[in-house]
Formats: C-alpha cells, sequence, structure tokens
C-alpha cells in the first residue's frame, strides 16, 4: 500500500510539473508599489500617483506610491533594482535621477544602472520657460538678455535648484551658445525659493517649469521670455520657443517615466505598457496634466522605451562634456 501510494504521488508530481503555466497567477494579482526618489508634492509624486490610480482602475489591483528621496536619486533606483524582477516594484523617475545622476555620479552606485535597470514607459514632458525678473531689471526678450549680459559681464544672476541639476547645465549650455558670462546661484529651496529670488530681484534669470511660474507671471513679478517646448504654448502664445529664437536644443523637457528591475517578464513589461498607454489617456489625468501643462508623450513599447533612453542618456553625455561643471560647488 506504501509502495502504491509513493507511485501515485510521484505521477502526480509529473503531472503537476508539466503544467507550470497553469499554476502562475496573471499579473498583477496583488498590490504594486511605485517607489520615487523625491518627497510627496513634487511634480514625479504627482506623475506617479495620478498613473497609479488609473492602473489600479484598469488592471484591479493598488499601485501605491512610497517616496524614498535622497543621494540624488540612486536610494530609490537601488531599492527598485535590487527588488524581484516580478513586476511588483517599479519606479517613477525624471531626467535627472536616471539620465544625469547615472552619467555624473556613476561612482556612487553599487549597482550597474545601464544593465541593472530597464525603462518601461516614457510618460509625460514638462515644458519649461526661461523667466526674467521684472524687479529693476530693463530685459524684455532673450535678444534683450544676450545684450544686457554682454554689457554687464559677469553680473547677471541665474538661479537653479543644484549642482549638476538639469537647470544648471541649461543655463550654462544657453550662455556659451549666446557667449554671454552669467554668475550661478544655487537654491536648495527648489522651484519655490528660485521663485522669490526672483521676485525680489537677487537673481534675474532662470529655467523653471510652467506651471511653477504661472502664478508670479501673472501677478506681473516675472517675465517668460521663451519656451522649452516643441511649440507655442496655446495659454502663451506670445512666448516664442527657444528654437525659434535661434537655439535649437537648449533647455531640457522635464521627461517622467516609469522603470522596472531587468529581467522583469516580457508579459510583464507588455501589460504595463498596455495599460499605462491606457492610462495617460484617461480623462482624470489628462485634467491633472492639462492643468499643470504636462505634455503626455507615451512609448509605445519597451523597445521603443529602451532607444528612447538610450538616445537621451548619449544625448546627456554629449552635454556634460560639452559644460565642464565643479560637481563640488
Amino acid at each position: 500500500m506504501r509502495k502504491f501510494s509513493a507511485s501515485l504521488l510521484a505521477v502526480l508530481g509529473l503531472a503537476l510539473l508539466g503544467q507550470p503555466a497553469a499554476a502562475q497567477e496573471k499579473y498583477p494579482s496583488k498590490p504594486t508599489r511605485i517607489i520615487v526618489p523625491y518627497a510627496p508634492g513634487g511634480a514625479t509624486d504627482i506623475v506617479s500617483r495620478i498613473v497609479g490610480d488609473q492602473l489600479k482602475n484598469i488592471l484591479g489591483q493598488a499601485f501605491v506610491t512610497e517616496n524614498k528621496p535622497g543621494a540624488f536619486g540612486i536610494i530609490a533606483i537601488e531599492e527598485m533594482a535590487r527588488s524581484k524582477p516580478d513586476g511588483y516594484t517599479l519606479m517613477v523617475g525624471n531626467v535627472t535621477t536616471n539620465t544625469i545622476t547615472p552619467i555624473l555620479h556613476a561612482k556612487k552606485f553599487s549597482i550597474n544602472y545601464e544593465k541593472e535597470v530597464i525603462p518601461v514607459a516614457r510618460l509625460v514632458d514638462i515644458p519649461a520657460f526661461l523667466i526674467v525678473t521684472t524687479r529693476d531689471f530693463p530685459v524684455k526678450s532673450l535678444a534683450e538678455l544676450v545684450d544686457y549680459a554682454k554689457k554687464n559681464k559677469g553680473k547677471v544672476r541665474y538661479g537653479h535648484v543644484g549642482v549638476g541639476s538639469y537647470p544648471h547645465y541649461d543655463m550654462e549650455v544657453f550662455a556659451k551658445r549666446a557667449g554671454i558670462e552669467l554668475v550661478a546661484i544655487p537654491n536648495k529651496a527648489g522651484a519655490s525659493g528660485i521663485l522669490k529670488d526672483m521676485a525680489t530681484g537677487d537673481i534675474q534669470v532662470s529655467f523653471l517649469n510652467v506651471a511653477s511660474s504661472a502664478a508670479l507671471i501673472k501677478a506681473g513679478q516675472i517675465r517668460p521670455i521663451a519656451v522649452v517646448n516643441p511649440t507655442r504654448l496655446p495659454e502663451y502664445p506670445d512666448v516664442p520657443t527657444m528654437a525659434e529664437l535661434g537655439y535649437p536644443g537648449v533647455g531640457t523637457l522635464a521627461w517622467q517615466g516609469m522603470f522596472a528591475p531587468a529581467g522583469t517578464p516580457k508579459e510583464v513589461l507588455d501589460t504595463l505598457t498596455k495599460a499605462i498607454l491606457q492610462a495617460l489617456e484617461a480623462p482624470a489625468a489628462k485634467e491633472v496634466f492639462a492643468k499643470q501643462y504636462f505634455n503626455i508623450v507615451p512609448t509605445k513599447s519597451v523597445e521603443e522605451a529602451k532607444a528612447w533612453l538610450a538616445e537621451d542618456m548619449a544625448n546627456w553625455k554629449k552635454i556634460t562634456e560639452e559644460v565642464k561643471i565643479d560637481l563640488t560647488e
């Protein structure tokens, strides 16, 4: 009897091994966490929560944002990359954390970023203004800014959110192309700190995203003289693009994207991509993004996302080689 039972169990075991697909659960079968490399409230956090809410509606499981700020985004990236590659730990990052940081701070990583992280999808782009203060500053156009800076060498101050940040590079690239010298003033308080300094005239010029700038533009305390965007914005039809003004490629459309650990199964990535495309077309998501002036620009497949990220990293490698910034400032 014992011999018969053992034989029967062996046969049943082989039968089960022959049907692995039937035992696998369809993704997602439990909540997924989305790691964000910033504190709550910023653009990346907003994008993660909006997309996560829609993914829950589409896929029937919660997508919960977890904020892991610090170390230029490295903390969040490494936690995500070391997670089990099953689709249940993702990350929403941006051009700073997922392109510039791996280039400028490669030695600070304990992982191989380009081999252990894969892009799932590009989500949105965030247009920016080149803005000037109206406080004791006569400049009303980009041409006037260049002319004023040439006549007042080393006296025009610009604000940025941190050494090696994309607004820092953007302004240095602009200054180099325009043949002018500007004084960099970092502001640890971020966009709100820069806006405060612009309103008082402590700094005269900066690149800043459109949504953050809107209130002070309306109040007449700052003036947009160019927009970083493929086209003019309908809400600001008189503000020309940087390309129109002779500076194509200057300024950053601050993209936001979703990432996963390398090795995540293709079927999981395909499920996520399909759901993300639906999520970004949801009326609730489109309404929020429109109010923030975010452009919805999703990639259509993981292969397209990989090609996009590779191109962006190649572009930023050129920028960081063209403009040398002392990262110890």
